[in-house]
């Protein structure tokens, strides 16, 4: 996964030296904001000076998905009240579904520290690095910033796979989507994890329900 965030953070380099920004701004958004999707689109609102409150208001709704997951993520194995912070800041997409996973249940609060901290590093290094060489890569080629999108869907794919016999999980997750897209579309991202939570804890208690009557 690791491996896998250097050309996505050379991408995000490049995308930032064509926006018209100096190529250590790359390296600046990873190191200090660290929010993947959000610093995409924060490459455009500041080539468009956008406001501040635009940029306020989308920086909640992209990220607002890590409310979330905060249900599930292991922090508690994390000890220490410096290395919670770091870790509650490098709280990735990528950290998220590598942490929550099956196989994942016996790792250590040391090993999940570390493994959060050298993603940081190879995000800022790819980062840097496509900063430092996007002026050799020409205008024209195009789809540089659809490589988060595509990472986004093999994680997705990665996690359906590993919940193979728990096939309702992905469809209660795409019927969310939908919901939030038809219902609530200026806001589909938070409406589609509200309905999802919302979704897996009437889940829960119906399975609970059903246990305790058997």
């Amino acid at each position: 996964m690791g491996l896998g965030l250097v050309p996505l953070g050379v991408a995000f380099g490049v995308v930032v030296t064509q926006s018209g920004l100096a190529w250590w701004w790359a390296s600046a958004f990873t190191a200090l904001i660290y929010a993947g999707s959000f610093e995409f689109v924060l490459v455009g609102l500041l080539a468009a000076v956008a406001p501040l409150g635009t940029v306020a208001l989308t920086a909640f709704l992209v990220n607002i998905r890590h409310v979330f997951y905060t249900l599930s993520f292991p922090l508690h194995r994390v000890n220490g009240r410096l290395a919670k912070s770091y870790s509650t800041f490098a709280l990735t997409d990528e950290a998220y579904a590598l942490t929550t996973g099956e196989h994942a249940r016996s790792w250590s609060g040391r090993r999940i520290l570390w493994l959060q901290l050298f993603m940081h590093l190879y995000w800022v290094g790819g980062a840097t690095a496509g900063g430092l060489l996007g002026s050799l890569i020409p205008d024209r080629v195009t789809g540089l910033d659809f490589a988060l999108t595509a990472l986004f869907t093999v994680l997705a794919l990665d996690a359906i796979r590993d919940r193979h016999d728990d096939l309702p999980t992905p469809v209660l997750a795409l019927l969310s989507a939908l919901a939030a897209r038809l219902l609530f579309p200026a806001e589909m991202l938070p409406a589609a994890f509200a309905f999802f939570t919302a979704g897996l804890l009437a889940r829960r208690i119906t399975a609970r329900t059903r246990t305790s009557h058997a």
